[in-house]
């Protein structure tokens, strides 16, 4: 990405619970749903999320061939929850994506 910049804590929060809260309506409309510790990942890994796209930091490099497997529906929500940020590569979608390959149907 480019130089990484400053940001709070507060702006990375504020963010982060923003998207949250729409992840939890986009769970609620596909009748899925995460426990209490795949919620608990689930906030660390969109508070990275939000750092990284506050502060451009960027990802390491990783195989997306791990990712071959991820379901059709589970990669949509997450390219759906990475383009919430507006500034994200679709490489953040891959890593997101087990977290909706997990959620629990209701």
């Amino acid at each position: 990405m480019g130089e990484v910049t400053e940001v709070s804590e507060v702006e990375i929060q504020a963010l982060a619970e923003r998207v949250l809260g729409q992840i939890t309506e986009l769970l609620e409309a596909e009748n899925k749903y995460l426990s209490d510790v795949q919620q608990m990942k689930m906030d660390s890994h969109i508070k990275a999320m939000a750092r990284r796209s506050l502060t451009g930091e960027g990802l390491p490099d990783f195989d997306a061939d791990l990712f071959d497997e991820i379901s059709v529906p589970a990669m949509r929500l997450s390219e759906t929850v990475t383009a919430m940020f507006g500034n994200l590569p679709n490489k953040e979608a891959l890593l997101l994506s087990i977290h909706f390959e997990v959620a629990k149907n209701k």
